[in-house]
Protein backbone atom coordinates (compact mmCIF):
# COMPACT_ATOMS: atom_id res chain seq x y z
CA UNK A 1 0.00 0.00 0.00
CA UNK A 2 1.30 3.57 -0.66
CA UNK A 3 1.83 6.39 1.44
CA UNK A 4 -0.56 8.74 1.27
CA UNK A 5 0.98 12.47 0.67
CA UNK A 6 0.03 16.08 0.18
CA UNK A 7 0.48 16.74 -3.39
CA UNK A 8 3.26 18.64 -5.13
CA UNK A 9 2.68 22.47 -5.14
CA UNK A 10 1.93 23.72 -9.21
CA UNK A 11 2.57 26.54 -10.85
CA UNK A 12 -0.35 28.88 -11.87
CA UNK A 13 -0.86 30.42 -14.95
CA UNK A 14 -3.85 31.40 -17.44
CA UNK A 15 -4.16 32.13 -20.23
CA UNK A 16 -5.47 34.88 -21.65
CA UNK A 17 -7.69 36.14 -25.33
CA UNK A 18 -8.54 39.25 -25.98
CA UNK A 19 -9.22 41.77 -28.60
CA UNK A 20 -8.26 44.73 -26.88
CA UNK A 21 -4.93 45.72 -25.60
CA UNK A 22 -6.49 48.08 -22.75
CA UNK A 23 -8.75 44.82 -21.16
CA UNK A 24 -5.66 43.20 -21.09
CA UNK A 25 -4.11 45.44 -18.78
CA UNK A 26 -7.27 45.81 -16.75
CA UNK A 27 -6.96 41.94 -16.51
CA UNK A 28 -3.82 41.65 -15.65
CA UNK A 29 -3.81 44.14 -13.11
CA UNK A 30 -7.45 42.08 -11.53
CA UNK A 31 -5.55 38.79 -11.86
CA UNK A 32 -2.52 39.43 -9.98
CA UNK A 33 -4.73 41.08 -7.23
CA UNK A 34 -6.70 37.59 -6.87
CA UNK A 35 -3.44 35.10 -7.64
CA UNK A 36 -0.33 36.91 -6.32
CA UNK A 37 2.14 39.20 -8.93
CA UNK A 38 2.59 37.92 -12.55
CA UNK A 39 6.38 36.59 -12.87
CA UNK A 40 6.29 35.53 -16.18
CA UNK A 41 4.54 36.06 -19.33
CA UNK A 42 4.65 35.22 -22.80
CA UNK A 43 4.66 37.47 -25.54
CA UNK A 44 1.10 38.26 -27.34
CA UNK A 45 0.48 36.01 -30.03
CA UNK A 46 -2.11 35.91 -32.96
CA UNK A 47 -4.81 33.94 -32.47
CA UNK A 48 -5.64 32.16 -35.73
CA UNK A 49 -6.36 28.67 -34.70
CA UNK A 50 -9.50 28.57 -34.55
CA UNK A 51 -12.24 31.19 -35.25
CA UNK A 52 -14.75 29.71 -32.10
CA UNK A 53 -14.38 33.38 -30.26
CA UNK A 54 -15.37 35.05 -33.26
CA UNK A 55 -18.53 35.94 -32.95
CA UNK A 56 -18.92 36.83 -28.97
CA UNK A 57 -15.91 38.92 -28.84
CA UNK A 58 -14.93 39.75 -32.50
CA UNK A 59 -11.45 39.79 -34.31
CA UNK A 60 -8.72 39.98 -34.68
CA UNK A 61 -8.11 37.94 -31.75
CA UNK A 62 -4.83 37.89 -29.23
CA UNK A 63 -3.28 35.57 -26.70
CA UNK A 64 -1.11 35.60 -23.87
CA UNK A 65 -0.02 33.77 -20.99
CA UNK A 66 0.63 34.70 -17.68
CA UNK A 67 2.37 32.90 -14.39
CA UNK A 68 2.43 33.92 -11.01
CA UNK A 69 4.77 33.92 -8.69
CA UNK A 70 3.62 31.83 -5.92
CA UNK A 71 3.34 28.14 -6.10
CA UNK A 72 -0.51 26.79 -5.28
CA UNK A 73 -2.22 23.55 -4.13
CA UNK A 74 -3.33 21.88 -7.62
CA UNK A 75 -6.86 21.29 -5.61
CA UNK A 76 -7.33 25.22 -5.82
CA UNK A 77 -8.07 25.31 -9.34
CA UNK A 78 -11.78 24.75 -9.45
CA UNK A 79 -12.09 27.78 -7.19
CA UNK A 80 -9.66 29.65 -9.27
CA UNK A 81 -11.65 28.70 -12.39
CA UNK A 82 -15.04 30.41 -10.99
CA UNK A 83 -13.24 33.65 -9.83
CA UNK A 84 -11.79 34.00 -13.45
CA UNK A 85 -15.58 33.23 -14.76
CA UNK A 86 -16.31 35.92 -12.42
CA UNK A 87 -13.62 38.05 -14.20
CA UNK A 88 -15.00 37.40 -17.39
CA UNK A 89 -18.39 38.36 -16.69
CA UNK A 90 -16.95 41.99 -15.28
CA UNK A 91 -15.46 42.68 -18.76
CA UNK A 92 -18.37 41.50 -20.95
CA UNK A 93 -21.01 43.38 -22.55
CA UNK A 94 -24.33 42.51 -22.84
CA UNK A 95 -23.86 38.85 -22.22
CA UNK A 96 -20.46 39.02 -24.97
CA UNK A 97 -17.06 38.50 -23.13
CA UNK A 98 -14.04 40.69 -24.19
CA UNK A 99 -11.92 38.39 -22.56
CA UNK A 100 -11.49 34.68 -22.35
CA UNK A 101 -9.67 33.00 -19.07
CA UNK A 102 -7.81 29.85 -19.25
CA UNK A 103 -6.61 29.36 -15.88
CA UNK A 104 -4.56 26.10 -15.47
CA UNK A 105 -1.43 24.79 -13.87
CA UNK A 106 2.09 23.43 -14.59
CA UNK A 107 3.39 20.59 -12.60
CA UNK A 108 6.90 18.50 -13.15
CA UNK A 109 4.58 15.77 -15.04
CA UNK A 110 1.69 17.74 -16.79
CA UNK A 111 -0.01 20.91 -18.21
CA UNK A 112 -3.67 20.98 -17.01
CA UNK A 113 -6.48 23.76 -17.63
CA UNK A 114 -9.53 24.32 -16.00
CA UNK A 115 -12.76 24.15 -18.31
CA UNK A 116 -16.59 24.21 -17.67
CA UNK A 117 -17.06 21.65 -20.49
CA UNK A 118 -16.98 17.73 -19.83
CA UNK A 119 -15.80 15.32 -22.70
CA UNK A 120 -14.88 12.05 -22.60
CA UNK A 121 -11.04 12.82 -21.48
CA UNK A 122 -11.68 15.25 -18.69
CA UNK A 123 -11.53 14.77 -14.84
CA UNK A 124 -14.60 16.32 -13.16
CA UNK A 125 -12.59 18.23 -10.09
CA UNK A 126 -15.43 20.14 -8.10
CA UNK A 127 -18.26 22.69 -8.27
CA UNK A 128 -19.05 21.90 -12.23
CA UNK A 129 -15.28 22.34 -12.99
CA UNK A 130 -13.09 19.79 -15.03
CA UNK A 131 -9.82 18.83 -15.37
CA UNK A 132 -8.16 19.01 -19.44
CA UNK A 133 -4.36 17.83 -19.44
CA UNK A 134 -2.71 19.62 -22.17
CA UNK A 135 0.43 18.52 -22.34
CA UNK A 136 2.78 15.63 -20.41
CA UNK A 137 6.51 16.04 -19.38
CA UNK A 138 8.12 12.91 -20.02
CA UNK A 139 12.20 12.64 -20.51
CA UNK A 140 12.61 16.59 -20.44
CA UNK A 141 10.32 16.82 -23.16
CA UNK A 142 6.61 17.95 -23.72
CA UNK A 143 3.95 15.31 -25.38
CA UNK A 144 0.84 16.12 -27.15
CA UNK A 145 -2.00 14.45 -26.36
CA UNK A 146 -4.51 13.10 -28.69
CA UNK A 147 -6.48 16.43 -27.96
CA UNK A 148 -4.13 18.67 -27.61
CA UNK A 149 -5.24 21.88 -28.61
CA UNK A 150 -4.13 22.97 -32.15
CA UNK A 151 -2.74 26.64 -30.83
CA UNK A 152 -0.89 24.22 -28.05
CA UNK A 153 0.95 22.55 -30.61
CA UNK A 154 2.34 25.51 -31.63
CA UNK A 155 6.61 26.67 -31.23
CA UNK A 156 5.64 29.45 -29.77
CA UNK A 157 3.13 27.67 -26.88
CA UNK A 158 5.99 24.97 -26.67
CA UNK A 159 8.30 27.59 -26.34
CA UNK A 160 6.19 29.23 -23.21
CA UNK A 161 5.70 25.81 -21.22
CA UNK A 162 8.98 24.77 -21.57
CA UNK A 163 11.00 28.53 -19.79
CA UNK A 164 8.07 28.33 -17.53
CA UNK A 165 9.04 24.83 -16.71
CA UNK A 166 12.51 26.07 -15.97
CA UNK A 167 11.21 28.64 -13.64
CA UNK A 168 8.72 26.34 -12.18
CA UNK A 169 11.69 24.14 -10.70
CA UNK A 170 13.75 27.26 -9.58
CA UNK A 171 10.72 27.83 -7.22
CA UNK A 172 10.20 24.44 -5.88
CA UNK A 173 14.76 24.62 -5.22
CA UNK A 174 13.87 27.84 -3.35
CA UNK A 175 11.17 26.26 -1.41
CA UNK A 176 12.87 23.19 -0.51
CA UNK A 177 16.31 25.47 0.20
Amino acid sequence: MGKVTEFKKVNLFSGVIFRYPEDLEEVESKLSDFFTEIDFSSDTFDFTFTDYYFSEMGSPLYRKFLSFSKLISPLKLPDIKNITNEIELEFSNDGRRRVNLDPGYLSDANVIIATTKNHYHRIPLANGIYAHMEYIFKNKKIHFMEWTYPDFRSDNYVRFFNKLMTIYKGKLKKSRG
